[in-house]
């Protein structure tokens, strides 16, 4: 699958705020001196092996604790030999060896949860999936997701993200109770309709790559949102279709889709929001 490069000037955006004590799922250490900084610019793992090989990470770091200190990049070196496959691997190990300040989201490992969605060298992508490249003369850049707020380091606020995504109402609806009052049934080819739709986990990686939802994600929904909701348009379970397709029928919430497509490049589970916005159009061009 291709990939989706970005520049520095992507990150101009990532505007700082206070809001580390409200949101979960923060990788920080307890006994940790809230605002402490290493004093060298660069961390090395000690004790490296015979025949090391020595990668270099750059990390973006601020404190919202130092308001007064700009965001900037920081060094840290590692022996792949010692490190598991993965970026994730990578960040655990900073954390836990070289530097417990750094601030990162993480929670399954293993792709299923978002939680560990940023930029790792220009592509918005999970660091639990993304491997590291062994080439050691090549430094490995990592930012938070591009054009959002920052909590802390490489911590993105998704406030506005969840609740684009709590106004599409991402549930069944229904008034006709089931027939036998347990389950609502469908059939082998309804429940195919689905598939490519619910497997979205909700990273953000998508959203945070188009151009449409940089531009105004106070009102363009975005991608992953979009595709959640054609998820419940598509259901044949669901019985608030017209009302559904009502509610994304104006100026902003759909067509500001471009089919410019970053969404689909990037997507870390190989779902393809474009197309879905695309039937969205199509519902609502039947409509």
């Amino acid at each position: 699958m291709a990939t989706l490069r970005t520049t520095s000037r992507l990150f101009t955006a990532a505007r700082p705020v206070f809001r580390a004590q409200q949101l979960r799922g923060l990788a920080t250490i307890a006994d940790t001196v809230t605002g402490a900084q290493p004093k060298d610019q660069t961390g090395t793992v000690n004790d490296p092996t015979k025949d090391a090989k020595i990668k270099t990470f750059q990390i973006y770091r601020w404190n919202p604790d130092e308001p007064a200190s700009k965001p900037r990049m920081q060094s840290y070196s590692l022996d792949l030999n010692k490190t598991g496959p993965m970026m994730l691997d990578a960040l655990i190990r900073i954390k836990n060896e070289v530097d417990p300040t750094l601030t990162f989201r993480r929670s399954c490992r293993e792709g299923i949860c978002g939680s560990c969605a940023m930029n790792i060298d220009g592509v918005n992508t999970l660091a639990c999936l993304c491997r590291i490249p062994t080439d050691t003369t090549k430094e490995s850049k990592i930012y938070p997701l591009p054009h959002t707020y920052v909590v802390k380091d490489i911590v993105p606020d998704l406030t506005q993200f969840y609740k684009q995504y709590k106004s599409i109402k991402p549930y069944l609806q229904k008034t006709t109770p089931a027939p036998d009052g347990k389950e609502y049934r469908q059939s082998k080819e309804d429940r195919k309709k689905l598939d490519g739709l619910y497997e979205c986990i909700l990273c953000a990686c998508c959203s945070t790559s188009c151009p449409s939802y940089w531009w105004n994600s106070e009102e363009y929904l975005g991608p992953a949102v979009l595709l959640q909701s054609y998820r419940w348009i598509a259901d044949s379970r669901d019985e608030k279709k017209e009302e559904r397709k009502a509610a994304l029928d104006n100026s902003m919430s759909v067509y500001r889709c471009h089919t410019i497509l970053n969404c689909s490049r990037t997507c870390p589970k190989g779902l393809n929001p474009g197309l879905a916005v695309a039937e969205i159009k199509k519902e609502l061009a039947l409509h």
